[in-house]
Parts: structure tokens; sequence; C-alpha cells
């Protein structure tokens, strides 16, 4: 299952042998795994890396056991490196070679399926979720003390007995020891997982305590509250889940592309299109990169300086200095989150494909 960690490491990984990227949609709606085979050699057939296909093919039909919707693949024979990742969320099928792995699908992934914690609360305890690119990873829970409900109507006359307003003072009480002591437990979860957004289901007095008994710093990271039972499965439980947090996040990136586009026309701190992006890049100036779903561009670079750009006869010193880039959007997603930048893969987005379908949101 790819981590973060797993990321970094394809992200710093570059070598001057060709790197083979195969990305293979294994969704079982889409086919068995005989049809995904065939698709595959459909792929690579014109790769002409023998070892490295020899590798790819191998991992296929003796490790890769076809019960994800996705995975990902990264050769380099020549330099002893493979990698594979199985997914549990489909990914679109791609072949890439060059100089370093293909790191853009995954950064798409983890940006929309990565690192959501999910919490179920009641009156005496939670239960807590950790998805990550739509697998359950870890799952606790926690039961605080049983809260008694006290009988409706009067108090009681009778001497030495209390009255129902202290019966429910008392309950009170519990049910707030016991959301304290639920948040508490959730805010460790959320630290050792390192939770990246934070979905709340219960009823609404019991999902409004909770919240307000979360640190500040949590409470920020919550996209999003809903109705559920405490005894829900785990699959409702991460439908529900991957459904409000990708409704979440497309809100979340539409106000992140409405922003860069403002300031981008106002040309403070922001810039759209393709080569204004790539000179903010080549300055190390981005700080939010974003990009439409599946956009390709090619585009050069001068091998002296290492200098992007669309326009190479009026950057690089001449013809011999020009490099081509095929998808250059790959390498700078690469370049971005090398230098700790972080990349937004926009789906679906009309105002995003207006301007370009790439942009920048800027460090200074």
């Amino acid at each position: 299952m790819l981590s973060e960690k797993d990321l970094r490491e394809l992200i710093n990984y570059t070598t001057e042998d060709p790197v083979v990227s195969v990305y293979l949609n294994t969704d079982p709606s889409e086919g068995n795994a005989d049809t995904h085979k065939r698709k595959l050699r459909s792929m690579i057939r014109e790769i002409n890396l023998t070892d490295d296909i020899q590798a790819i093919e191998q991992f296929f039909e003796h490790e890769y056991n076809w019960s994800g919707r996705g995975v990902a693949v990264f050769s380099c024979s020549r330099q002893n490196f493979f990698r594979a990742y199985p997914l549990s969320v489909p990914v679109r099928n791609l072949v890439h070679i060059s100089d370093r792995p293909s790191v853009k699908p995954l950064a798409a992934l983890l940006d929309n399926y990565g690192g959501y914690g999910v919490v179920l609360v009641d009156k005496q305890g939670a239960r807590l979720f950790f998805f990550h690119l739509g697998d359950l990873r870890e799952q606790e829970g926690v039961l605080g003390e049983t809260v008694r409900r006290s009988k409706h109507g009067g108090a009681s006359t009778m001497p030495g007995r209390r009255g129902a307003g202290a019966a429910g003072r008392e309950t009170d009480e519990v049910v707030e020891r016991n959301m304290k002591e639920s948040a508490e437990f959730a805010t460790r979860f959320f630290e050792e997982n390192h939770v990246r957004r934070i979905l709340i289901g219960g009823t609404e007095e019991n999902v409004k305590l909770f919240c307000s008994m979360l640190p500040k710093s949590w409470n920020s990271l919550v996209m999003g509250t809903f109705p559920m039972s405490m005894t829900a499965s785990h699959a409702e439980v991460r439908a529900r889940a991957m459904e409000l947090g990708m409704q979440a996040e497309h809100e979340r990136e539409a106000r992140l592309v409405e922003r860069m586009i403002t300031q981008a026309a106002k040309g403070s701190g922001a810039v759209t299109g393709l080569e204004d992006t790539l000179e903010a890049i080549n300055h190390g100036r981005v700080q939010i990169l974003l990009i439409s779903d599946g956009f390709r561009k090619n585009a050069y670079r001068c091998k002296s300086t290492g200098w992007l750009t669309t326009k190479p006869e009026e950057v690089c010193s001449s013809e011999d200095d020009i490099e081509k880039i095929y998808d250059v959007v790959d390498l700078v997603v690469n370049q971005v989150m090398r230098s700790g930048g972080d990349v937004e893969v926009v789906m679906s987005n009309a105002d995003l494909e207006r301007v370009g379908s790439i942009g920048a949101i800027l460090r200074y």
C-alpha cells in the first residue's frame, strides 16, 4: 500500500537510465484479469526495454493478486529498481518512460483519497477509522461511562430522593466526560495516523458537542458531518466517507482555483497558463501548483540551465541547448513536490481549464 514515504522515495529517485512507469486500471467492473492483461500487453508492446518488460510482466503473472482496482509499477532494470503498489481506487491506464518515475497520477490519488479520519460518535463513546487510498488502515474505539436515562415526569417529592433535575445534571456530566475522553482519544488517533481531513458521523447534537471538545487545530480539518449509526459496517462508513470527502474536496479545490485566478488577474501572488507557471517553477516560487486532471503538454528544457519553457528560442542559448520534454506537467509535479510545494490535481473545473488547465499560487 502506497504511503507518503513511498511517494517521497519515487519523487527523489532520478537516474540517467530509463524508468518505465505503468499505471493499470484493474477495476473488476471494467473486466476480469485476462481483460486487463490484454490491455497491459497492448500498452507495453512498443517499449524497447526487454528487461523492464519482463520484470513488469512477471509481476502481473506471479505476484499481483488482481483483488484491487488499480496498480502502479515502476521499473529501471539497469539500476535494479522495481516498485509496485496495488491500489484500492481505480487509475487511468498510462505508460511513461523518463529519467524518473511518473508521480503525477499518484499525487492525484493522495490528494483526493489520502488520509481520511472518520469518527462515529454518541453519548457513550466513539469509533474511529483511518482510510487511506480507499483502504481501511486502522480502526479503534473508546467506550466511556454508561449514560443512565432518567424516566420522564416530575421530580420526586419523597424525602431523601433527588429530583429529576439533579439526575439530568448528572447525566449531562457523564455525557460531557465521555465526549471529552472521546475527543482526546480521537486527537491521539489523528496524530498517530497523520490524518489530513476529518469526517464526523452521529446525531446533530452529538456531533456538535464532540466538535466543541476538539482542539482548534483539528477542528479546522473537519470537512463534513453526517448522520450515521454507531453500528454501521466498515463498508457503509467507507462509502459515505469517500462520497462526502470527494464532495468537500471539490468545493475546496474550487475555492483554491477562484483564489488563484483572482490573484493572477490582479498580478499579485499567482499565475495561470503553462508558460507563466513554468517561469514561476524555474524561480522556485510555487507554493501550490494546480493542474486539471489528465492535463498533459510538451515543452522544452535548456540543457545548460535546466530552464523549462514553451519558447526555447527566447531563453536557450542555441538549438543544441534545447531538449524536448514530453509531458512537462509530470516533470513539474515532481519538481514542485521535491521543493516542498503542494500539488492539487483538480477534477472537472471549467474555470481552471479556461485559463490553460494549469496555474500556481506563489510563495512570494
